[in-house]
């Protein structure tokens, strides 16, 4: 893997040994946590600004998922890249980490997942809510899977993503709207994905969303946005970029309606990586919902 650079990335990285599989994650700072839940293609790299922004006030405890950034990139045979293991992964971290309480979770992407079903199990740990174009949800009523993630998969759209990692270097392109990645940025975000065998994480997490009952995982999501109402007292903050082309209106719109309580700000001009796209405006702003509220 090429290294990725201590300018953009200035963090001592840790391990947790989840029977026989490494996940790495970082823990920086002291005083009440930060949790930080990437998505797929990204890892803990997306919330590099956010960790620097944080680290004086707060504990930034951010994971990278199994298959994904620094973590290990098993083998199917080695661990079973399912949605209910991401969780109880997710839940082994914090426990290890003496998380328990007054907790501000942001997610992002498939972290929204995630993160909220970790959140749906312990909702007396939840301070804050920060949320990045995600969802905790089924597909809302007026949206069909997406045809670029129908593609991945498929037969050829596997092959793509492992062969030539399609799936993230296209996101370093198509998922910021505003500016383009530089590339020393765009080299970090791919950097962990660079063979075939490390791509693993990237195609299984497509091929894992669960659609519809009977799909594993689903009875995780069906739960997790049951449980959403045990947070319209919690204090949110939703950042959305609107050219968002798979976390789209309907995604922000269901957000709304289930947790119309939360403060919500568009950027009508940033992507899917609306933390890259906005960072100078999020950033500030998380920091001031974290300390002052």
């Amino acid at each position: 893997m090429r290294p990725i650079p201590r300018s953009l990335y200035p963090f001592e990285g840790h391990h947790l040994d989840l029977g026989g599989v490494r996940m790495h994650y970082l823990d920086e700072g002291e005083g009440d946590p930060v949790v930080m839940v990437h998505g797929n293609p990204t890892w803990s790299f997306y919330y590099r600004r956010l960790v620097t922004a944080l680290r004086g006030t707060n504990r930034c405890v951010v994971p990278d998922h199994v298959g994904m950034g620094l973590s290990d990139k098993p083998s199917d045979a080695r661990y079973p890249y399912r949605l209910r293991r991401r969780v109880d992964d997710l839940t082994r971290l914090l426990e290890h980490a003496g998380v328990r309480e007054r907790v501000t979770l942001v997610v992002h992407d498939w972290g929204g997942m995630i993160g909220m079903a970790w959140a749906a199990r312990n909702p007396d740990a939840i301070a804050r809510l920060v949320i990045l174009n995600t969802a905790a949800f089924p597909l809302p009523a007026r949206r069909s899977f997406h045809a670029p993630l129908r593609l991945t998969r498929t037969p050829l759209g596997g092959f793509l993503v492992r062969r030539f990692n399609a799936f993230s270097a296209a996101a370093t392109r198509l998922c910021v709207t505003r500016k383009p990645l530089p590339r020393d940025v765009r080299r970090a975000y791919t950097a962990p994905y660079d063979s075939w065998d490390n791509r693993i994480a990237t195609l299984r997490f497509v091929q894992d969303i669960p659609l519809a009952e009977g799909d594993p995982g689903y009875d995780i999501v069906r739960d997790t946005a049951a449980a959403l109402p045990r947070f319209r007292d919690t204090p949110t903050r939703i950042f959305w970029g609107e050219r968002d082309f798979v976390f789209d209106a309907p995604f922000l719109e269901e957000w709304e309606r289930r947790m119309p309580h939360a403060v919500v700000r568009r950027f009508p001009d940033c992507g899917h990586y609306v933390l890259e796209d906005a960072a100078d405006e999020i950033v500030p702003e998380v920091v001031r919902f974290v300390t002052e509220s």
